[in-house]
């Protein structure tokens, strides 16, 4: 039962999973400036609209879909744990290609990946709590939000204020370190979850019809939750976009962390976020080539 299996993962390839999502941020951060956040400081409403539909809009979403599906509980709290995570790495990639605003998804990245050391645990803690049988997950894991808080400033926060910190130094630097950077350290970290993968190739084939049409079904209400928040807000064309794919690309490496950190690799949180790092990058690139066919109004 996929309650009860806990995926191989050795405490080194942890380590070396920190480092290599510390490394992705740090490109991201380079490409940062002080002037960026000023700007949107300024016309702070895209940005409010866009870190309220990734931290309470989709949150509020899984659970209402985890109520409704009824999962296995161990992929409950998976799905959970995904929407709790800041954007994902990819996203700005992803809105560039899509004709959207670039800046506005690289600061909703920055500022979602600073407020996850407080909002993350919360919201694992209370939407988990909210289901039965996810809220025993975390009663036997007895999960300390402090740590996971930590855990996230490590691996997100510091290499965010080392980048731009950097990049404000040196910019020459970074002109020429970001884009080899990025499009490393984005390698690295795919040929590492396929390596995890291959490493648990079994459970994966046993388990992976429990959990893909949930994780489609969950980032296409990501997607949907996302679009629908900045329509609502009647964001112009060009934010929209960058809400949309914001939401529903989530940092599901940093979900992996978390769960083989505090959850012991437990069998279906660790195959459901797996599979969202999988597939929010096919739907993300595939939506973006639809959204490029038009240009965004501004």
């Amino acid at each position: 039962m996929i309650d009860e299996v806990a995926l191989n993962f050795t405490p080194g390839s942890l380590m070396l999973l920190n480092g290599i999502l510390a490394v992705v941020m740090f490109s991201i951060a380079i490409d940062l400036s002080l002037r960026d956040f000023r700007m949107l400081l300024k016309a702070p409403k895209p940005l409010i609209i866009g870190l309220a539909s990734q931290f309470l809009v989709l949150p509020a979403l899984t659970c209402l879909f985890v109520l409704v599906m009824a999962p296995q509980p161990s992929i409950a709290l998976g799905l959970i744990l995904v929407a709790a995570c800041p954007g994902g790495n990819i996203s700005n990639f992803i809105t560039y290609r899509a004709g959207g605003n670039a800046a506005l998804s690289v600061s909703m990245t920055a500022f979602a990946t600073v407020g996850a050391i407080l909002l993350t645990p919360l919201n694992i803690a209370f939407w988990g709590g909210l289901y039965a049988p996810t809220r025993a997950i975390l009663q036997a894991t007895e999960v300390d939000p402090i740590s996971v808080a930590i855990t996230v400033g490590f691996m997100l926060v510091l290499p965010l204020i080392l980048g731009v910190a950097l990049n404000a130094q040196r910019p020459d630097l970074t002109a020429k370190m970001k884009t080899p950077l990025q499009w490393l350290s984005m390698a690295i970290f795919v040929a590492f979850v396929v390596l995890a993968i291959a490493a648990n190739w079994d459970y994966f084939l046993e388990f992976a019809g429990a959990v893909v049409i949930l994780v489609v079904l969950h980032n296409m209400i990501a997607l949907g939750g996302g679009y629908t928040m900045a329509t609502i807000a009647k964001l112009s064309a060009f934010d929209r976009r960058a809400v949309t794919i914001e939401t529903g690309i989530q940092n599901s490496g940093l979900g992996l962390v978390l769960i083989f950190s505090f959850f012991g690799g437990l069998g279906g949180m660790a195959v459901a976020a797996a599979f969202w790092g999988v597939w929010h990058a096919v739907s993300g690139i595939a939506l973006a080539s639809m959204m490029a066919r038009t240009e965004a109004a501004r």
